[in-house]
């Protein structure tokens, strides 16, 4: 019997992997056709693709979220290139795992707010690490329009993400559902 439900609770997260990372490669090919705003640094981008990243760390679990993170920068190798593939695997990288240690985070409750701001803070710093050994030094002249524009982005879909999460949440393949894992 334990046996079906941890086979069950596997399928299941291989479900929500495959829905999760097919809706940040949507979110990503849908933010590219968006126009660049004429505020913003080229190539800054809302970072939509990321709350499939932020449903996935509630929903199911790091592993499932990192694997997002490497579909989506396979997605950018495929379709960008190296540098894309750097920008957008170092940065998801770091943001999942921060992310995951603002939500987990026992004494202090971050909200979706801290933690969307966090993950686009820290999406940045891993692009600008990867920026740094491509380019030069010269990157840190950014960081303060990239802190501001993580407090923006991160706001936005953190926001996006308070308004969103609780209906996807009813949808039966992604909602908590213990009592379906147990039926045979």
């Amino acid at each position: 019997m334990n046996g079906k439900i941890l086979l069950k609770k596997n399928i299941l997260y291989v479900c929500r992997t495959g829905i999760l990372s097919a809706l940040a490669l949507v979110l990503s090919i849908f933010e590219g056709m968006l126009p660049d705003l004429p505020f913003v640094l080229p190539g800054m981008k809302l970072g939509l693709s990321n709350l499939a990243v932020m449903f996935s760390l509630e929903l199911c679990n790091l592993p499932c979220a990192l694997a997002i993170v490497i579909i989506k920068a396979l997605f950018a190798l495929f379709t960008r290139g190296v540098t894309a593939f750097c920008m957008s695997f170092f940065g998801g990288f770091l943001a999942t795992i921060g992310m995951h240690l603002l939500i987990n985070q026992k004494k202090i409750s971050f909200g979706c707010f801290g933690v969307g701001v966090g993950g686009a803070f820290l999406h940045n710093c891993g692009q600008v690490l990867v920026a740094y050994v491509l380019v030069s030094d010269a990157i840190y002249a950014y960081i303060p329009v990239l802190v501001a524009g993580a407090v923006l982005t991160g706001s936005l879909t953190a926001l996006v993400y308070y308004f969103v999460m609780p209906s996807l949440k009813r949808i039966p393949l992604m909602g908590d559902s213990p009592r379906d894992l147990q039926n045979d």
